[in-house]
């Protein structure tokens, strides 16, 4: 099968960097190995930066606009201190129809769980307590009127794919069981805190520097919305046991001393108003990444598409040895058995945080 994502990258990369005259066009370049469905790596050899050369657009937007919306995504969160500065955008071209992003090289290791958890709420917590902008200043981020509502209605999307994707009679009981759980909340009137939130922060894309900070490095899909769905991405099932490079299930009471410390670091209003909102949007995390299992399952097995732009799950955009671990993390979480042991602890946590 032909795989267009791996041509040479790193000489599509030199050839961007020299139509652009930018002064590290002949410093040594050095594709790194390939762990993302969303973006392929290249190191420029001693300058300190990594290019993030986009496969996709997991947001379904033109190459321009992805660009665009991960540059506000790695400006504005840089400003809290625990994410990579951006350095530089190389605009969509015949080499590169994406673009791509320079984005400070953070050095250190990956996050291991449970050590590293007060170190990722920390680092959590300093995105979520940057100030609000008025929402006239809010795009090109996602700024939801309602995030939760928007939410179920991501989740409903995702979902169109489930009976394609073969899911077993007893899993689609227990999502739609969820669903209905998530469509009632959303008929309440009220709502979490709205903050910059990651929205993709599952602890692969942590960095922990040699000084035991913690730094999350994939800001593709930042927008304003509940800081809830960010704790959630980072200690679910789903999150911790899906990186190729280590896995960890973590215990109820792991789990619940890790929103305690998240707490602790944002403190007052924002930690007890929060508090509440822990375990719901927890289930409505897990059911985001429950349904693009679905999708994903559907989608992967498409032809990958023509130009730059748009969204594009195709097993052609990445190497076989990835493909490979999605498609057995994919079907291992959408496993009835795991289902119900998802949701069984679900119930341990809300003991654990009350204990």
């Amino acid at each position: 099968m032909d795989r267009p994502f791996l041509h040479p990258l790193p000489d599509a990369l030199r050839e961007a960097l020299q139509a652009a005259g930018h002064p590290l066009a002949a410093v040594p370049l050095t594709r790194l190995p390939d762990k993302g469905l969303a973006h392929d790596h290249v190191r420029l050899e001693g300058a300190g930066l990594l290019a993030r050369v986009p496969k996709q657009s997991q947001m379904g937007l033109p190459a321009l606009d992805n660009l665009a919306y991960q540059q506000a995504c790695f400006e504005r969160a840089a400003v809290g201190g625990t994410t990579p500065r951006l350095h530089g955008v190389l605009p969509p071209s015949e080499a590169l129809p994406r673009g791509a992003l320079l984005v400070e090289e953070i050095v250190g290791r990956p996050a291991r769980l449970p050590q590293d958890l007060p170190a990722l709420a920390q680092s959590l917590a300093a995105l979520h307590a940057l100030a609000l902008p008025p929402l006239a200043a809010r795009a090109p981020l996602r700024a939801d009127a309602d995030p939760l509502q928007a939410l179920l209605q991501e989740v409903h999307e995702q979902a169109a794919w489930w009976p394609q994707a073969g899911v077993h009679d007893q899993v689609t009981r227990c999502l739609q069981a969820e669903l209905a759980d998530l469509a009632a909340l959303c008929a309440q009137p009220e709502r979490p805190e709205v903050t910059l939130v990651a929205f993709d922060a599952h602890p692969g894309n942590f960095i922990v520097r040699a000084d035991g900070r913690a730094v999350l490095v994939d800001l593709e899909k930042c927008r304003y919305s509940h800081p809830g769905l960010d704790l959630a991405h980072a200690t679910l099932y789903t999150s911790t046991t899906w990186d190729i490079d280590g896995r960890c299930a973590l215990s109820p009471a792991e789990v619940a001393t890790f929103y305690r410390a998240w707490a602790a670091c944002v403190g007052g209003v924002q930690a007890l108003s929060a508090m509440r909102w822990h375990l719901p949007l927890r289930r409505g995390m897990w059911l985001w990444s429950l349904t693009w299992c679905a999708k994903w399952r559907v989608l992967s097995q498409q032809a990958a598409r023509s130009g730059g732009d748009g969204e594009d799950w195709s097993v052609q955009r990445s190497e076989d040895r990835l493909v490979a671990h999605v498609r057995e993390r994919v079907d291992h979480y959408l496993d009835p058995d795991v289902v119900h042991r998802v949701r069984q602890g679900f119930d341990e946590l809300a003991e654990a945080l009350v204990a």
